[in-house]
């Protein structure tokens, strides 16, 4: 299986630094790292899709109008069409309909906003996470992080529960239906309760672990003490739905993230250095 990895989308938030922990002006930078996977029998498989052309083309009304005063000014999102995966698959070489399966680590506006740009493709999610998303939404961070607008062009989806052999001691999710045994979800709940992430067993035998939003900071990991900066840790507990999980996942991470360095990388969607260092196929 070949990999890329790709930003579908930008965020600049006002704080530059207190954000991503590199910028010496005043905006900092976010990304949207998603995966797209090349498979031999089963088409192309892309973890999570970021933005998407209508939220391109309908900025102030997509994701929707009750994200734009709180959620656009404290993000800063640029959307360029250029950014989302449907591009990016077809400046590939590939086409739309070449793109058979997604995977959602989970359906926040930020990374489900790309479903209805593959409307052939399966999308694969946690049963919790469908649940949520598309039923009654109820408290200002709940009805601003699911959007039905992005999610109901979506034809064929997947749910799922925890069933099956561990992954390196957690809960996990195997045998996706129509996708390779090579790529497994891993629930993470804590963000939300319907959170995974994506494992995927690389041609040479490492795992490549995304972690969705389970942590925001390149710091959260690799080292035995968490290390974030203010503003990531700040919108963490503003998302949170579980505090207690999400630090308790977040520690099993970090302590695999160390304790098996020599076999598996783990990365999450938002800090630009991962994506870049993933990019170069540099070590994290």
């Amino acid at each position: 299986m070949r990999i890329h990895h790709l930003n579908c989308g930008t965020d600049c938030p006002l704080g530059g630094a207190l954000f991503d922990g590199r910028s010496i002006g005043p905006l900092g930078r976010l990304v949207c790292h998603c995966l797209l996977i090349e498979t031999d029998a089963h088409g192309l498989v892309l973890i999570d899709t970021g933005y998407g052309l209508s939220d391109v083309a309908h900025p102030h009304r997509r994701p929707g109008p009750r994200i734009t005063l709180p959620w656009r000014l404290l993000l800063n999102i640029r959307l360029h069409e250029r950014d989302t995966a449907v591009r990016q698959v077809e400046a590939l070489g590939f086409g739309v309909g070449d793109v058979r399966h997604i995977v959602a680590t989970h359906l926040d506006f930020d990374h489900a906003g790309g479903l209805e740009d593959f409307p052939a493709a399966t999308v694969h999610v946690m049963r919790r996470e469908y649940d949520d998303a598309t039923g009654p939404r109820t408290g200002i961070v709940a009805r601003n992080r699911w959007r039905p607008s992005q999610l109901d062009g979506v034809g064929d989806w997947r749910t799922y529960a925890a069933r099956g052999e561990r992954w390196f001691g957690f809960d996990a999710v195997r045998d996706l239906n129509g996708l390779p045994p090579e790529i497994l979800m891993v629930p993470l709940p804590g963000h939300t309760w319907g959170h995974a992430g994506v494992a995927v067993r690389r041609d040479d035998g490492r795992w490549l672990l995304h972690a969705g939003d389970a942590y925001f900071y390149r710091g959260e990991m690799r080292q035995a003490r968490r290390r974030c900066t203010p503003g990531l840790r700040a919108y963490q507990r503003l998302m949170e739905v579980d505090a207690t999980g999400r630090m308790a996942n977040q520690e099993r991470l970090r302590s695999l993230s160390i304790d098996r360095r020599d076999e598996l990388t783990v990365t999450c969607t938002h800090d630009p250095v991962e994506l870049e260092r993933c990019r170069a196929g540099r070590p994290l």
